[in-house]
């Protein structure tokens, strides 16, 4: 029997790395999964991945999963995404926020376009599917939601600075900072009707196409990094635990399995060093 057996599921940004990961495993456990992104075909992002591959490889293994394209930037296309979830699967009972868009540029030189761009698929549209997923669980009573952060939310400290800290993370820290604060303020919002909100980082950089382009890591092997299927675990963990062991919980991946004992000798963020504010109220 399945943690998610029946359970209708939107992950977004499915189409590689960590949300990939994430319907994987979501669809493994016997949820049906709604991957929502851009890229349908492969070649049709500069970066490898795509949703026909992530639903190809959950239907190979017996899971149950479609492709809903979308630049959830819009929020028409948020509304259409979920109503295409909604008649496939039923009413929706897990949202994962997973897609995630940035562009590395300081401040000083930050196009319009770009900025307004970058906050639509980051934080409003997380806004959009959790209002329009809302309306299946409220009248239900349950659900969960879960928000995925990381630790460029952990800002640089005050001054004076030492090193390099131009490479144009700014703009996307305060993002996921926001998407933290987001969190938690939901979660108290909808805890009376039994909803849970919950937000996880990766412990360390995951090695991902997107981590790889942005020369976070040197490769999908890099020796530094966290296996994706940390996160996708540890997404599946919030989703499934009871709302009063979770919700309002902002955590890292290692962090939250070791202390559920899905894994031993968890290292990195949220272990061997703290995490952001959110994550120690």
């Amino acid at each position: 029997m399945g943690k998610l057996d029946g359970k209708s599921v939107i992950v977004t940004g499915a189409s590689r790395g960590i949300g990939e990961e994430i319907a994987k495993i979501f669809a493994s456990e016997g949820g049906k999964v709604a991957c929502v992104a851009r890229t349908l075909k492969e070649g049709d992002h500069v970066l490898k991945g795509s949703l026909q591959n992530t639903v190809n490889q959950v239907k190979a293994a017996g899971g149950e999963a479609m492709a809903i394209t979308a630049d959830i930037s819009d929020y028409d296309q948020c509304v259409r995404a979920v109503e295409q979830a909604r008649a496939a699967y039923g009413p929706i009972d897990v949202l994962v926020n997973n897609a995630a868009l940035t562009y590395f540029i300081p401040i000083k030189d930050y196009p319009i376009s770009k900025w307004h761009r970058s906050i639509g698929v980051n934080f409003h549209a997380p806004f959009y599917f959790s209002q329009l997923v809302l309306q299946d669980m409220l009248p239900r009573k349950a659900g969960s939601i879960v928000n995925i952060s990381s630790g460029a939310a952990i800002g640089p400290g005050r001054g004076p600075y030492k090193g390099d800290f131009g490479r144009g993370g700014t703009l996307y820290g305060a993002e996921k900072a926001a998407l933290e604060r987001f969190t938690q303020g939901l979660a108290s919002e909808v805890y009376a009707d039994g909803i849970s909100v919950t937000c996880v980082s990766p412990s360390q950089v995951v090695p991902t196409p997107g981590t790889v382009h942005h020369h976070l890591v040197t490769g999908m092997d890099d020796p530094r990094g966290e296996p994706p299927l940390l996160m996708a675990r540890s997404a599946l963990l919030l989703a499934t635990e009871p709302l009063d062991k979770v919700t309002g919980r902002v955590t890292y991946s290692q962090e939250i399995l070791q202390e559920f004992g899905w894994i031993t000798n968890g290292k990195g963020t949220g272990i061997d060093r703290k995490g952001s504010g959110y994550s120690q109220v």
